[in-house]
């Protein structure tokens, strides 16, 4: 089973950057993909940027150029980020982080089995 935890999120404003961290923990040979998806208020959750096993990353069209997603990897410890700059209020979310046994990226969240708990990120204007 892979355990994830988001941290990072928290209030800033319009044009602030943030970081946030995704630590990867128990069976982290099964999280060869990671992404962020997030979901704002009376809203369905949706893809943020995803991490192919091999480096390739993708993103929404929102998002891109904004946002980066990368991943630290050691024998000991697995970590995702996901750095955001240039927030706009249209940022505000829950955002969680999630790992696939699958070596791809999708924007697709039934492709990804493990799942955060969220960190929340508002920006305000």
């Amino acid at each position: 089973q892979v355990h994830l935890v988001e941290s990072g999120g928290g209030l800033v404003q319009t044009g602030d950057s943030l970081r946030l961290s995704c630590a990867v923990s128990g069976r982290t040979f099964s999280a060869n993909s990671a992404a962020w998806f997030r979901q704002a208020p009376g809203k369905e959750r949706e893809f943020v940027a995803g991490l192919s096993n091999t480096g390739t990353a993708i993103y929404a069209d929102s998002v891109k150029a904004r946002f980066t997603i990368t991943r630290y990897r050691s024998n000991t410890n697995t970590t995702v980020y996901l750095q955001m700059n240039n927030l706009p209020p249209e940022d505000t979310a829950v955002y969680y982080c999630a790992t696939s046994q699958g070596a791809g990226a999708t924007r697709y969240a039934s492709w990804y089995d493990s799942w955060g708990q969220g960190t929340q990120v508002t920006v305000s204007s």
